[in-house]
């Protein structure tokens, strides 16, 4: 049988990614230690690029039709289970605008994963999601789901530049444990040494719109009007579309609503991180997603790096072609795989600390 964790024993733990998408955060988690034994989502698109690059197990499954018990017989005996989630965040995000979030069909989706905590009873859980996520009933419930079954939680908004993730991306990032206390991780970079585009992007081949680069035909940017590409060429790093001349300026941008909508229809700085990474980065009218130099919207490689993907992240079989719109709802909605990691670093300190490996 394993030897009792200690302060300075290595338990094992193992992790279960529920909403695993294409496995951004599996692949932190992985990076910090932890090994990932499978990913649930309902999106058969993630199967490929989850199990090429993370190298587990991909169940294709809605999580409202499994059960505790169906997820226990996925861990390794003798491991420190670790649960892991980011629920789909639309019905939560600003995009949703004015439409009624509740009636969304993902929105009990969290309540599922809560659901599956206290049924499985894993020794760690982690979720991540958008940061107005913590002023809804929907998550104080499910806060209020682990206490009462009695787990120590911790959540806070963290910043994505303090973890040299070169995106101006906040997540609402929460850790819960039975085997002792756990926190949120903090990120350790300060302002100025951010990672900027430069410094993420800066060094990638030049394309043009509606071309990819021969040797990586992720490198590619989405093609663009006639007109779209006089507005970038007048645009501006970090601008605005009143850099325009008034001919190029479309009739929203003429009218009082308008003039409120600034971070659209511009380029990214090069000496700044990006903007958050949406699963419209690919359009150059849909935010401040124009490259900094070259007159285009960001490809999806470039994209994939911003969510601090590693550039040799596969995300479709060599034999499928290459469709901008699908794989950039994939990237986009991606964990950053680098904010995984932290977070993984800091369940492998609490099972360090406190673990009881049969859990």
């Amino acid at each position: 049988p394993p030897a009792p964790a200690t302060m300075t024993s290595r338990p094992r733990l193992a992790a279960v990614d529920v909403f695993c998408g294409v496995g951004g955060l599996s692949y932190g988690l992985r990076g910090a230690g932890i090994e990932v034994v499978a990913g649930i989502d309902l999106d058969p698109r993630c199967e490929y690029p989850f199990t090429e690059n993370v190298g587990a197990r991909f169940i294709h499954e809605d999580v409202r039709e499994l059960s505790g018990a169906d997820l226990k017989r996925l861990y390794p005996k003798g491991t420190i289970r670790v649960l892991a989630g980011c629920a789909p965040c639309r019905p939560f995000s600003p995009w949703q605008g004015g439409s009624n979030a509740e009636d969304h069909d993902d929105w009990t989706l969290l309540g599922e994963f809560g659901r599956l905590v206290r049924e499985l009873k894993p020794g760690l859980v982690t979720m991540e999601n958008v940061p107005r996520l913590a002023s809804k009933k929907i998550f104080r419930d499910f806060v209020r789901g682990l206490v009462k079954a009695g787990y120590q939680v911790s959540y806070r908004s963290v910043y994505c530049p303090t973890f040299g993730i070169a995106q101006h991306r906040r997540r609402l990032v929460l850790v819960a444990s039975l085997i002792g206390s756990v926190a949120v991780p903090k990120g350790p970079i300060r302002k100025r040494s951010f990672k900027t585009v430069r410094d993420a992007i800066g060094k990638l081949p030049p394309v043009a719109a509606g071309r990819a680069d021969p040797r990586d035909r992720l490198h590619k940017a989405r093609s663009m009007s006639d007109m779209l590409l006089r507005r970038v060429r007048a645009s501006q790093p970090g601008g605005t579309w009143r850099d325009w001349p008034e001919e190029l300026r479309a009739p929203c941008h003429r009218k009082e609503s308008g003039k409120s909508y600034q971070a659209v229809y511009s380029r990214m700085e090069w000496d700044a991180p990006s903007p958050t990474i949406t699963t419209l980065f690919h359009s150059f009218g849909s935010g401040r997603f124009g490259h900094p130099e070259q007159d285009r919207a960001l490809t999806l490689r470039e994209a994939a790096i911003l969510q601090s993907f590693p550039r040799r992240y596969r995300f479709l079989k060599r034999s499928e072609p290459v469709q901008i719109r699908p794989i950039a709802l994939l990237i986009g909605n991606a964990v950053p795989p680098r904010l995984g990691r932290y977070v993984g670093r800091e369940l492998v300190r609490a099972a360090r600390a406190h673990g009881n490996p049969t859990r």
